[in-house]
């Protein structure tokens, strides 16, 4: 088994936990300090990161490891800097910035998502270039705006960094589950636009209040039909269409009919169904409904991101799966992501077969005392190391 620096990998993860790298300009947070230290970790280790600012104060952080082993395979790690607000702080009991540990684990906002899977990341690179050479090499990332737009990892892609990566690792917290399927993410936004007029004298207006009752209605047909053709996915469960805000008018006006009205829709997809199906279909009801009223409609794609699926024979599943066979001395639970990940812009935009894999919980992730067994931190580490070694070898079994 190959030795990690165990105690090295969880104090790293406090010093990450205790920089608040949430993104919140007026409080004066971003990334960039959670960037800098893992740039510097780097640097310590010989390593030579290069820097890239996905968007002002918003770097990507990249350091190639060559094995020194001769030719192979490019293996990434990919982890994300930063984390959700810690919320109200009266739901907490800990400190959501102090990274303590406390009855076996450590403590803090991001310490599951996803800090501790980053330094797991960075750790278990370290341990494989100190056991000896390897063939080929590891890309170690450490990405901007996961939890936003993921312009982190579009920006990797989008500067042609993944196009000689032959296999990633995104160690987002999964509880032990290997996760090569996740759920798509279609946003849409439909704005209704009609005439205002006086409450007393309807007549004199068009309301578009009227065509999103209709357009309700609707999407919850949609998702009966899409569930109907998609059966439950075995990891990720049903597809959902579902209306998140409803916005029109004004308390302080009720006795006025609005101009215009809006609608955000958040679509939750399996493999198999289409994107673009999907918004052609609320595009042609919306553009029905609203020339059934005499208003105006637009729909607006705010975020499309496709299911992931990679099969489980894909080197980098089956590397990561003979690994965490290794090094629990367990079968490997497969599971899927509820949610989107850097993994989906990977793979579907930058080609790279990817699956996720890190310590800590799913469902703690975003919560008030968010935290992650110190434990499972260093044998994650260590499964991280294993896959490494086994993907750059050749060994998948």
């Amino acid at each position: 088994m190959i030795e990690v620096d165990a105690r090295g990998v969880v104090e790293f993860t406090q010093a990450l936990v205790r920089i608040p790298s949430t993104n919140d300009p007026a409080k004066g947070r971003s990334e960039l300090p959670a960037a800098e230290l893992v740039a510097a970790r780097m640097r310590e280790w010989g390593w030579e990161p290069v820097v890239y600012e996905a968007a002002p104060g918003r770097p990507n952080v990249v350091a190639v490891v060559e094995g020194g082993g001769g030719d192979g395979p490019t293996l990434m790690f990919e982890g994300h800097t930063d984390v959700v607000t810690e919320g109200d702080l009266s739901t907490w009991t800990v400190d959501p910035f102090g990274g303590e540990i406390r009855d076996g684990r450590l403590w803090g906002r991001g310490s599951a998502d996803m800090k501790s899977g980053l330094a797991a990341a960075l750790y278990a690179t370290r341990a494989l270039q100190l056991a000896g050479p390897f063939p080929g090499r590891i890309k170690v990332c450490a990405l901007a705006d996961e939890e936003g737009l993921m312009i982190g990892a579009h920006h990797f892609v989008e500067q042609g960094l993944a196009a000689d990566v032959d296999g990633a690792v995104v160690a987002e917290p999964e509880a032990g589950e290997i996760c090569a399927v996740a759920k798509g993410a279609l946003r849409l936004r439909v704005d209704l636009t009609g005439k205002m007029a006086h409450g007393a004298m309807p007549q004199h207006g068009r309301n578009p209040i009227q065509a999103v009752g209709t357009l309700l209605v609707a999407l919850r047909g949609l998702q009966e039909e899409l569930q109907g053709r998609h059966p439950a996915h075995e990891h990720l469960g049903e597809v959902y269409v579902t209306p998140t805000v409803v916005s029109a008018g004004t308390e302080e006006q009720v006795n006025v009919i609005p101009a215009t009205a809006s609608v955000f829709v958040d679509v939750r997809t399996v493999p198999g169904v289409d994107h673009k199906e999907v918004t052609d279909t609320v595009t042609d009801t919306v553009a029905a409904l609203a020339a059934a009223d005499g208003i105006t409609a637009e729909v607006t794609v705010l975020v499309d991101r496709p299911p992931v699926d990679v099969p489980l024979d894909t080197p980098v599943v089956a590397a990561l799966a003979a690994a965490h066979r290794d090094v629990t001395g367990e079968e490997p639970v497969y599971g899927g992501v509820p949610g989107s990940t850097d993994g989906t812009v990977l793979t579907h935009w930058g080609g790279v077969p990817s699956v996720v894999y890190g310590p800590g919980g799913k469902w703690i992730a975003h919560q008030a005392d968010e935290y992650v067994e110190v434990d499972e931190i260093v044998r994650c580490t260590r499964v991280f190391a294993e896959t490494a070694r086994r993907f750059l070898n050749g060994e998948l079994s």
